[in-house]
């Protein structure tokens, strides 16, 4: 878009100077006079941008760009409101065109299509503003826009809107020339009416696919009623569209060679919101029964309930040959990671297994030998082996195993094998804004005002530490918080009290005590402590989350871990070691923002290590840095080479594992390489064999998942501990995501998480979503392997305590007094 320094006026159309050659070309241009300034205010007018800026819009999964806006003035003569409008189209760098006539507004709008057009509706002896607007939504192009009437200051306040809206204006603006007000109309209408249109028609794009699309599909409402079939449906099926919307599903025919109870387990399974996808026998038109491989998908819609259904069918066998016995795929619903006794606190929890995939059409055998080809390596991959093994079974596969295997090969070809796909999450957007938060590396944005977070240096141990003490020395009252240790409901806010929030040198010293770790590691208590402080003071005491009492209460969650029984039958002393240490150094020098803030902000960390696990890579190193800079706290300086090398990967192993981006792969590898080959052995009769369970736990690789497993539960198990205790951690991270939002506004950074404003945020229903889609899977598996059944039972009080919170439409941390 060019600059406009000046306005243009003719008896017909208004153009901006300096516009793009459609404009400034045009032949309207003529007998014009110059404004040099607002008429209306005697002030100058301010020249737009000459640089055109694309917004971008985000609509579901699609990224938009939207053009500067188009804006038609339709004022029959020049007067101060025509002028308010004028002024604020420049001030918003709005391309703004004047029509004088309805004619000649008809005509600018065919050229132009514009996004908002404003009618004068104040003077019905200039021209009929209503049958202009009817005019306009004559066009077929004016589906989208927006129309509005400029209307007078009624008499009363009980004048109709009806007539403005059976003429087709979307809103009517009461006459006001006061610059500023016409601005702000134009702003709330660009972000509101306007890019809702602007949403809309991209919907149009996507029901083209729909219609191209070689699958049939079906669009059905909650209440099953068929609201849309597409073309290929049709084509399979031998209905026409006509017949099936607004008609139920039950009142299509069905066809009788599916087992009876198979539509009560397909509806079972979506009406709890999950995805179900298996072999149906669907019936045509004609009466023939058809094989089809169905997806069925619901859509959570306003409200958090499912407003629709999307079933997507591909017949199995074109010609409908029937199988033989042994060559039919059965169907199976999708099923969680395992049978789960806390299912009545799931709100639809993820399933880590499950993935969407979209198979092939047919073109799976031509593909078999060509993809053989490609993949043969000298050196393979696991991944590759995987995929050549699937080729090889697929030629000698009948054709449904040989489908269902081509659409196996379209997942292991996928880069994020362990991402899950969720859901249209617009509804819930404290979960959006909490799983977008945790899981992504922030919106990049480059802009002259980048915020710098500088690594800090390494802090001294303070003065009053100098002379740490000793385990035998520790003051009673802070000895007494620290009886219950070992114990799961361990008060760690008692200790930090008592240690004036030093309470991981306190808990640090006894637990690594408990454990052995001195005398592993042949070094003094001396420098123990001293390496304690150390690190303690490298937290940030000024966060309310990630200080140094959270690391305390990972201690007290790893150590807590390593005393169960199926725990330390599989891992080591070392492992133990390295558990204990990556504990307590695990957040380190965390400065109170997330990861994906930093990288938002260009800080120094986001740079050195590439706007990947930046915070995660930092406190890792800075705790080997300030560990072996000096004799006195290098706690590692006594072990032999190769032990301190796999201690040290171990250490950072467990530490880069509490990044969320990879929490979904982490919990689904821990259960496919471990809860399930164990209950396999319990189903068999073999639990009882040490050896076969000891294969299964003290594998190096399944060591490694159980390690990662530990520190994270650890790490978030704050919705496991007891209420009071759950309470308080929900509060302090609340408040530290409220300060990040806070910075990043004044900063003016993209906002991570907008939900977490300190002045609408619900805290309940952050809380019901991070247990949904973060704890309950991840819990269900450690509980399954560790047994943890008292921590289960805390994690259903403290859900149970936030619906409660939330049902009543609560905010707040707790009720209010009664």
């Amino acid at each position: 878009m060019g600059c406009a320094s000046s306005i243009h006026i003719s008896d017909r159309v208004v153009y901006h100077s300096g516009k793009e050659s459609e404009d400034s070309h045009s032949p309207q241009q003529t007998n014009t006079t110059q404004h040099q300034g607002n008429p209306a205010s005697g002030l100058p007018l301010k020249p737009p941008s000459c640089k055109t800026t694309l917004t971008e819009v985000q609509f579901g999964p699609m990224k938009l760009f939207k053009d500067p806006l188009q804006v038609l003035l339709v004022f029959a003569k020049e007067d101060s409101q025509s002028n308010g409008f004028c002024w604020a189209c420049e001030k918003a760098n709005f391309r703004c065109s004047m029509a004088r006539t309805p004619e000649s507004a008809l005509e600018c709008f065919l050229e132009k299509h514009h996004d908002l057009v404003i009618i004068d509706h104040r003077h019905s002896r200039h021209f009929d503003a209503e049958a202009l607007c009817r005019s306009i939504r004559a066009v077929n192009s004016s589906e989208n826009t927006v129309i509005v009437a400029v209307v007078k200051r009624p008499d009363r306040e009980e004048a109709s809107v009806m007539p403005l809206i059976n003429a087709g204006f979307n809103r009517r603006y009461v006459e006001n020339a006061n610059m500023m007000a016409c601005y702000n109309e134009l702003l709330q209408l660009e972000h509101g009416e306007v890019r809702a249109q602007f949403k809309l028609r991209a919907a149009n794009a996507i029901f083209t696919a729909l219609e191209q699309s070689q699958e049939a599909i079906e669009i059905t409402s909650e209440d099953q009623v068929i609201q849309y079939v597409n073309p290929a449906y049709e084509s399979i099926m031998g209905y026409q569209q006509g017949e099936l919307i607004g008609k139920e599903i039950v009142e299509v025919p069905k066809s009788e060679k599916n087992k009876p109870d198979l539509l009560e387990t397909i509806n079972s399974c979506i009406q709890k919101g999950k995805e179900w996808q298996g072999i149906y026998y669907a019936k045509k038109k004609n009466g023939d029964s058809i094989q089809q491989n169905v997806k069925i998908t619901p859509v959570i819609g306003q409200g958090g309930k499912i407003r629709h259904y999307v079933s997507f069918n591909r017949p199995l066998n074109d010609n409908n040959k029937s199988e033989k016995p042994g060559e039919r795929v059965q169907a199976e619903s999708q099923t969680d990671i395992q049978s789960s006794k806390h299912k009545d606190r799931r709100k639809g929890s993820l399933d880590v297994r499950s993935t969407t995939s979209r198979g092939s059409d047919g073109s799976s055998q031509r593909r078999h030998s060509s993809m053989a080809r490609i993949h043969s390596m000298t050196i393979e991959a696991p991944i590759t082996k995987v995929i050549n093994i699937i080729n090889a079974a697929q030629e000698s596969s009948p054709m449904p195993v040989a489908e269902a295997l081509d659409r196996v090969l379209e997942i292991l070809r996928t880069t994020e094998l362990y991402s899950p796909q969720f859901g249209n999450k617009d509804e819930d957007p404290h979960t959006n804004d909490l799983v977008g938060g945790l899981m992504t590396d922030g919106l990049r944005r480059l802009s002259g005002n980048e915020y710098i977070l500088s690594t800090k240096h390494a802090h001294h141990i303070p003065s009053q530490l100098t002379t740490p003490l000793s385990i035998n020395d520790i003051p009673p009252r802070i000895a007494k918080t620290m009886e219950i240790e070992d114990s799961w409901d361990f008060d760690v806010f008692n200790l930090e009290a008592a240690t004036m929030k030093r309470p991981l040198t306190y808990l640090g010293l006894k637990i690594f005590s408990r454990f052995g770790v001195c005398e592993f590691l042949n070094c003094p208590e001396a420098t123990l402590r001293s390496w304690l402080q150390l690190i303690e003071a490298n937290y940030h005491s000024s966060n309310s989350y990630h200080n140094s009492s959270h690391a305390a209460d990972v201690l007290h969650a790893t150590a807590y871990f390593l005393s169960k029984e199926r725990v330390k039958q599989s891992l080591d002393p070392i492992d133990e070691v390295a558990a204990l240490i990556a504990a307590t150094v695990h957040d380190v020098d965390h400065p109170g923002r997330t990861n994906s803030f930093l990288c938002n902000a260009g800080s120094e960390l986001a740079i050195l290590y590439n706007d990947t696990a930046v915070l995660e890579s930092h406190h890792a190193a800075l705790a080997f840095q300030i560990t072996t800079r000096d004799d006195k706290c290098n706690i590692f300086k006594n072990i032999e080479r190769n032990e301190y090398r796999t201690l040290r990967q171990a250490i950072i192993d467990m530490v880069l594992a509490t990044e969320m981006t990879k929490h979904f792969e982490h919990v689904n590898k821990f259960v496919n390489s471990i809860n399930k080959p164990l209950a396999a052995l319990d189903e068999n009769g073999a639990n009882g064999d040490e050896e076969s369970v000891k294969g299964v736990l003290t594998t190096p690789e399944n060591r490694i998942l159980i390690k990662r497993m530990l520190i994270k539960c650890a790490d978030i198990s704050n919705p496991c501990r007891p209420q009071e205790l759950c309470i308080e951690w929900a509060g302090r991270i609340s408040e530290e995501y409220f300060a990040q939002t806070d910075e990043e506004k004044r900063q003016g950074l993209p906002v991570v998480m907008p939900v977490f404003d300190r002045n609408t945020c619900s805290i309940p229903k952050s809380q019901i979503s991070f247990i949904d889609y973060f704890i309950t899977d991840m819990f269900d598996a450690w509980d399954a392997f560790a047994d943890l059944p008292n921590l289960m039972q805390h994690l259903d009080n403290n859900f149970k305590y936030w619906k409660g919170l939330d049902d009543r439409k609560l905010h707040s941390l707790r009720p209010p007094p009664e």
